[in-house]
């Protein structure tokens, strides 16, 4: 019996680690929507003239976003794996692309983008606070 507690307690504690496994870095909603925020306010600044993207504030962001991974116990490798992603690139591209169409805007009409960054910037929303209309 003496022999069977170190066996209970090592099965116990791997499945307590199994428990606590973290989950991908892009099914962590507050994490994955502040960079879809950069993002579309990033592409909202480069296709229309009238807006800019407020650096400081939009760094200050991502610094943020990166502590706060961190915080929630990823390594410097994982969040560095999720950022650096091809697949998580085309997602997020993908999902970008859906938000800017559903809310009429067009590449073929820049100034959709602008009325789409001055919306934002009006509702104060993620991706309006790190734009700024010139």
């Amino acid at each position: 019996m003496r022999m069977m507690l170190p066996l209970i307690a090592a099965i116990l504690m791997a499945n307590a680690s199994f428990a606590t496994a973290l989950p991908p870095l892009r099914e962590v909603k507050e994490i994955d929507d502040g960079l879809f925020a950069v993002a579309v306010a990033d592409q909202i600044r480069k296709e229309c003239p009238s807006i800019s993207a407020r650096m400081f504030r939009a760094l200050s962001y991502i610094n943020a976003l990166e502590n706060r991974a961190r915080d929630l116990g990823y390594s410097e490798e994982e969040i560095k794996a999720y950022v650096e992603s091809k697949a998580e690139k085309a997602r997020m591209r993908a999902r970008g692309e859906a938000y800017l169409k559903a809310n009429g805007v067009s590449y073929a009409a820049p100034e959709t983008f602008c009325a789409l960054g001055k919306s934002e910037i009006a509702k104060a929303t993620r991706i309006g606070q790190l734009l700024r209309a010139k």
